[in-house]
């Protein structure tokens, strides 16, 4: 059974920061790619930053210069850096696994509570 574990949500003001971290299990964490979805209330889930097995990333340009994505894989983690975090960073993380061969996720976490104060 794959399981995608998030942490590190919480609570933070404005100009803080908090790591998130996902642990992965049931599947082959190398070879696949890692990302990290986000949902705000009223909003659409949107794209956060992606890495692939081989390090290249992607961001939002929202988050550019400010989150950093990262993994271990002897550890089967993925982490999120935020600094200078901001109210509109407030919404629910979700990790995410997307096989090669796949043009979306296959597997979500069940996500983790970000809230930044003013």
């Amino acid at each position: 059974q794959v399981k995608l574990m998030e942490s590190g949500g919480g609570l933070v003001q404005a100009g803080g920061s908090l790591r998130l971290s996902c642990a992965t299990s049931g599947i082959s964490f190398k070879t696949g790619s890692m990302g990290w979805y986000r949902q705000a209330p009223g909003k659409q889930r949107e794209l956060v930053a992606t890495i692939t097995s081989r390090g290249n990333t992607i961001y939002a340009d929202s988050v550019k210069g400010r989150f950093t994505i990262s993994r271990d894989n002897a550890k089967d983690t993925v982490y999120l850096q935020m600094n200078s975090l901001q109210p509109d960073d407030t919404a629910v993380y979700y990790c995410t696994l997307r096989r090669i061969t796949s043009p979306r996720p296959d597997y979500w976490g069940q996500g983790t509570q970000v809230t930044v104060s003013s």
